[in-house]
């Protein structure tokens, strides 16, 4: 799908992010995950994070492939100041369904996009998500899921967490994770056609 013969590179692991660009007629010619430390910098607020390990993704994977485009997406969960984690424990999720129960919070996407060129091009997407007021019940039946394990904030909204959402001012696909409208926008100005 790239213009010109120039490789797209996809810098996640993300199988959502692969099925979102599939939507737009995108298939990157290559996924290569850039492994990158993911602690936020002490006092960094959401809204910056999720662009800057967007960033540093794209950046790590064009270093060795100069001359190719490539695309670096980070979604962050925040709750005010607050950084939610990529939740890895029951009481990770427990903790972050507890926060957001009853109240709104924002996902914020990073999307940044170098070009064959080595220019770097960035935009962030915000979204307002209002979860309903979660019951014991609620709660404990979507931990035994699993669904959350890996998730920022504990949850996507793809999945059983979806039916939790009263309601949700922004972009869907941002939160899923990867902002479709952002993303076409910055691969056309680089060259890829969807």
């Amino acid at each position: 799908m790239a213009a010109s013969n120039v490789s797209l590179i996809l810098a996640s692991a993300s199988p959502r992010r692969l099925d979102l660009l599939a939507q737009i007629g995108v298939k990157p010619d290559k996924v290569l995950p850039a492994d990158i430390n993911e602690d936020p910098i002490p006092g960094e607020l959401p809204r910056e994070h999720a662009l800057r390990l967007a960033t540093e993704k794209a950046l790590k994977i064009a270093s060795n492939h100069k001359g190719s485009v490539v695309i670096g997406s980070d979604t962050v969960v925040g709750v005010g100041r607050r950084i939610l984690p990529k939740t890895e424990t029951k009481a990770e999720a427990l903790m972050c369904l507890d926060l957001m129960s009853g109240r709104a919070h924002r996902v914020y996407t990073g999307v940044a996009v170098i070009d064959a060129d080595g220019s770097l091009t960035t935009r962030v997407s915000e979204t307002r998500v209002k979860f309903k007021r979660l019951s014991k019940d609620e709660v404990s039946n979507y931990l035994d899921s699993g669904e959350w394990a890996g998730k920022a904030g504990g949850y996507g909204i793809q999945g059983k967490a979806g039916a939790f959402i009263q309601h949700l001012s922004g972009s869907y696909s941002g939160v899923v994770g990867l902002p479709l409208f952002e993303t076409r926008n910055l691969l056309t100005s680089a060259g890829i056609k969807t």
